[in-house]
């Protein structure tokens, strides 16, 4: 579900990076307060894992259509909304800039699409209502499944409104909306087993971690070295390898705009800033597509779609991918944990008494 820059107008584009840049500052206040030496790690490690993850797409069986893990609800649940909309922030933000994984003009709507909606609308009003203060697995999987699809379903359904706003002529509202929405249903429900998946993981090694979450608390001195260390194996594992698997069908929003308008891709038509952005993209990104770029290697067609499509770039990519996002992600938290320091050892100012 990234959008490319062709998707959007400047004037949408603009208005979503200012608010996903609002609430980028909003959450970066809240964690401030919050944040505990222990979260460093643990954003920057899921964070990792959610690049990787979302590198894989799975097939939807019957549709000629997969998706891909959104990741906000794993994030939510084992970080708290603060930190975890900042850690999808630095995810999307590694995708665009280094592998061309949705548009630079686009990057606000990603965010927000991606980060807000399961971070602070399935997360508390959905999952923490489903699942209570003592939830047992079954609670677990109900209140994963629900938020999973809850969120995907409103994150898809602002797609098509920020297309529409954008004066896409190609993807007329009606059609497009009622692809959308269900091919993501479907998506949604695979997310939500993964989500369980991970959160019963969590839950069964430090259970203090989704309390702390839950609570905006610290973690305590508990060590969740068994967590760090199980999610980076999760990390090599699925960018390394498991990444070769990723199915070759369109996502579902290529596959709803091939079905809307006949192309999974479009041309855009606007210069300026399009064309400006577009060209900064091709000199940051390193891996576009998540391989090595074309004329560094020599292949073949047949090779490039052979499945499993073992490839030396994809691996590169995923490894290379989830370690700057750990980085990013992990040099947030420390230089928020630094400010809040700061603040703490400045002295009082006898006027200000």
């Amino acid at each position: 579900m990234h959008m490319a820059d062709a998707l959007i107008s400047p004037a949408v584009g603009g208005a979503m990076w200012a608010a996903s840049a609002g609430l980028i500052g909003y959450c970066s206040k809240k964690v401030k307060q919050d944040l505990d030496d222990r979260k460093i790690p643990l954003m920057g490690v899921v964070g990792a894992f959610i690049f990787a993850a979302q590198m894989i797409n799975f097939t939807i069986p019957g549709t000629g259509s997969s998706g891909h893990l959104g990741g906000g609800m794993i994030l939510a649940i084992l970080l708290g909304p603060y930190a975890a909309f900042l850690t999808m922030a630095s995810v999307l933000t590694v995708q665009a800039l280094f592998f061309a994984d949705g548009g630079l003009l686009a990057l606000g709507c990603n965010i927000f699409n991606l980060g807000f909606f399961p971070c602070f609308v399935a997360y508390p009003l959905i999952y923490k209502k489903a699942v209570g203060r003592n939830p047992g697995e079954a609670r677990l999987f109900t209140g994963a499944i629900i938020s999973a699809v809850v969120g995907l379903q409103l994150g898809a359904f602002s797609v098509v409104l920020q297309t529409v706003l954008s004066g896409i002529s190609e993807l007329p509202f009606v059609t497009f909306v009622l692809l959308m929405q269900p091919i993501h249903l479907a998506i949604g429900i695979v997310e939500g087993l993964a989500t369980t998946a991970v959160v019963i993981f969590v839950g069964r090694a430090r259970p203090e971690i989704i309390t702390a979450a839950a609570e905006s608390a610290h973690i305590g001195r508990v060590s969740i070295k068994k967590v760090i260390v199980g999610l980076l194996a999760a990390t090599i594992l699925t960018g390394g390898a498991l990444s070769w698997f990723a199915s070759s069908y369109p996502d579902g929003l290529e596959w709803a705009m091939s079905k809307t308008s006949g192309s999974d891709e479009l041309a855009s038509s606007q210069k300026g800033l399009h064309t400006s952005l577009a060209h900064i993209q091709e000199k940051t990104a390193f891996l576009p597509d998540y391989g090595f770029k074309a004329e560094e290697i020599e292949t073949t067609t047949e090779i490039r779609k052979s499945w499993p499509a073992v490839d030396a770039g994809t691996t590169v990519s995923g490894l290379v991918g989830g370690t700057v996002t750990l980085l990013l992600a992990g040099l947030i938290g420390y230089t928020l944990k630094r400010r809040k320091q700061k603040l703490k050892t400045q002295p009082v100012d006898a006027s200000d008494v």
